[in-house]
């Protein structure tokens, strides 16, 4: 059984528009389709390989937050982070046609069978494969709007 829940959209905007996106912190209450992002975040405003930020989050009405530390990074193909948790969060970004391919997907395949097991059985594959699903529409509205800002300033 594969332990990766992932989906793809494709956006009309190119992958720098996009990567921009995903690669400041303090857009991703923006893109978020699970609910549970807020606004808070501490670290850099653009994430590289090896940073650290904080986000503020909310599950089942409680509010927390975590840390999390750039895992994986490749200027506007990839970039994947973990918390203390140790599943990754990754999206992956590829040329198609004039437009950008990305793929997000939750991680969780590093856990011994007792943590799989537990994240199974509180659900956690099938919420995030729904938040996942919002959130790259949300990402395909948020990247494409942008891009027709950026296009219309540089038209200017």
């Amino acid at each position: 059984m594969t332990r990766v829940v992932s989906s793809s959209v494709d956006i009309d905007a190119s992958a720098d528009v996009v990567f921009a996106i995903l690669a400041d912190p303090r857009q991703h209450a923006r893109i978020d389709g699970s609910g549970s992002v807020r606004e808070a975040v501490s670290g850099p405003a653009r994430l590289s390989r090896g940073a650290t930020f904080g986000i503020d989050m909310k599950m089942a009405g409680l509010p927390y937050r975590i840390s999390n530390r750039v895992v994986e990074f490749e200027e506007g193909r990839l970039i994947a982070w973990r918390h203390f948790g140790g599943h990754r969060w990754r999206y992956l970004l590829e040329p198609v046609g004039e437009g950008t391919r990305v793929t997000e997907s939750f991680d969780y395949s590093m856990y011994a069978a007792p943590q799989r097991l537990l994240i199974e059985a509180l659900g956690f594959p099938a919420r995030n494969r729904q938040g996942i699903a919002a959130t790259l529409h949300k990402l395909k509205s948020v990247a494409e709007a942008d891009a027709a800002t950026t296009d219309e300033g540089a038209r200017r």
